[in-house]
């Protein structure tokens, strides 16, 4: 394949000729062209002129992929007259769209996965490592000529990310055509052949990558500037929680219980959250990490159904959802797909004020600004007024960063916040986070698969750990970092 003269709107690209012996990662960071570029190969971009030898069959696996599908589920969703919780289509059916269960291929596909045991899950009940996985069975079943892997590694925890990474491998040796996009140098994966770095959407290294590396301009490009003060506006105090006691827990949960008709994720879990213990959450795809975080939050439906105490508050006893959401900053993967409304990046960051999925009241001078100092730190005040759902991936996890950021509150829940963010972007972020915890009264409950990715005030970690007998599939086992 040869492309030629390409210059569109945010991609320009003089001369770059690939093959399909050939195993190309492309390498940039958030808005640099990526995304474009998948656009173009998969034939969405009117610029086939520039293309020659181009593959007929190309498949795009990225996040906006899965959440198309995630889409689609919600709009089938019959929780609403079946008065129970509709678990979406299973895995089975949907890998029976694009290939038959007694074919060679799926079976190999299920088992290089190792997707047997959630072929009878609903999609809606998968975690969002479990559904990349299956987005990928998808797309391999569909024996694409080429395979677009769009930060295929985002969201899976260590053993998913080896076991992805091996599958892809033997993918690769079975002779299948990839193209990896990422943001990260760490997720270039082995098996790279060649490299290309694209930079506001100009190609501007590409070649074998064993030359690439000893390249002065690609070790220029990876060295980052060292956040040396970082000013955040002022704490807003209306979120605040005056005067709190450091003998009373933020959060109080006892004999914590999830199950799911028989199938029960975790049960017995007694915990309490100190403030100023800063706390990570660790555990494989679908062990219940996001499932807590929910029921703190209020976001899950059997929080009511727990002995469940948040900021004084006893769930089920009057309290209201904004009585607890007032005092919580909280950024995760199923908040990212489930912001759809329409508005712009500032609103979207003054939604984080009012704990809303879009802006339905009128907002002043003081919110407005408050979210552009917000937009600043994360590098999009550029990007006030451009729709939400027009930024990339990456932008949109940024402004959602600041919505989450913005009150400065008591307890901030980030849940793989930094999915989709090259290494400066997730730099800054965690700078930003480290940086109010140490002005202020906030505690941080910090959910990343990601290994660089400790914060260095954590005092403990609870891990969500299999268990071996008993009803429930987890355990939680506490430990201290300090």
């Amino acid at each position: 394949m040869q492309l030629t003269n390409i210059n569109i709107p945010l991609l320009c690209i003089d001369r770059w000729s690939l093959s399909a012996d050939q195993v190309w990662t492309v390498l940039g960071g958030n808005g640099s062209g990526k995304g474009t570029l998948a656009r173009l190969l998969c034939g969405e971009l009117d610029a086939m002129a520039g293309i020659t030898d181009a593959p007929k069959r190309v498949h795009w696996l990225s996040l906006e992929k899965q959440q198309a599908l995630y889409e689609r589920e919600l709009y089938n969703d019959d929780t609403d007259f079946t008065d129970q919780l509709d678990p979406g289509t299973c895995v089975q059916d949907l890998l029976l769209e694009v290939a038959a269960p007694w074919s060679s291929r799926h079976d190999n596909v299920v088992e290089q996965l190792q997707l047997a045991p959630l072929l009878a899950r609903g999609y809606r009940l998968l975690s969002s490592g479990e559904g990349r996985k299956v987005m990928l069975a998808r797309a391999v079943l569909e024996v694409p000529d080429l395979l677009l892997l769009d930060e295929p590694y985002e969201g899976l925890d260590v053993v998913a990310t080896q076991m992805l990474e091996q599958a892809l491998a033997a993918l690769v040796a079975a002779g299948q055509w990839v193209i990896m996009l990422v943001n990260q140098k760490q997720d270039i994966p082995p098996w790279t052949t060649h490299l290309a770095w694209l930079d506001h959407g100009r190609l501007v290294l590409q070649g074998p990558y064993s030359e690439l590396q000893q390249h002065p301009d690609f070790h220029a490009a990876l060295r980052y500037t060292e956040v040396e003060s970082l000013h955040l506006p002022v704490r807003q105090s209306a979120f605040q929680l005056p005067d709190w006691p450091a003998d009373e827990p933020l959060v109080r949960l006892r004999g914590g219980r999830v199950a799911y008709g028989d199938l029960v994720q975790f049960d017995g879990v007694d915990w309490d959250l100190w403030p100023g213990c800063h706390t990570q959450i660790s555990g494989p795809n679908g062990s219940g990490k996001s499932t807590l975080l929910n029921l703190i939050t209020g976001d899950h439906p059997q929080c009511y159904a727990n002995d469940l105490t948040v900021f004084g508050y006893r769930r089920g006893r009057g309290e209201t959802i904004w009585d607890i959401k007032k005092h919580i900053g909280y950024v995760s993967g199923n908040l990212h797909r489930d912001y759809r409304v329409a508005g712009n990046a500032l609103t979207a960051v003054v939604s984080g004020l009012t704990d809303s999925i879009g802006v339905y009241q009128a907002t002043g001078e003081h919110e407005r600004e408050l979210a552009t100092q917000w937009l600043a730190i994360v590098g999009l005040e550029h990007r006030a007024n451009a729709s939400f759902r027009s930024l990339s991936t990456g932008e949109q996890r940024l402004v959602l960063i600041a919505r989450a950021l913005i009150k400065q509150p008591p307890l901030l829940i980030l849940d793989e916040p930094t999915q989709g963010l090259d290494d400066l972007n997730r730099f800054l972020v965690l700078a930003a986070v480290e940086r109010i915890l140490k002005t202020g009264p906030t505690t941080l409950l910090f959910v990343s698969h990601r290994t660089d990715e400790q914060p260095a005030l954590l005092q403990q970690r609870l891990s969500f750990v299999p268990q071996v007998e008993g009803p429930s599939l987890y355990h939680l086992v506490q430990e201290s970092l300090i």
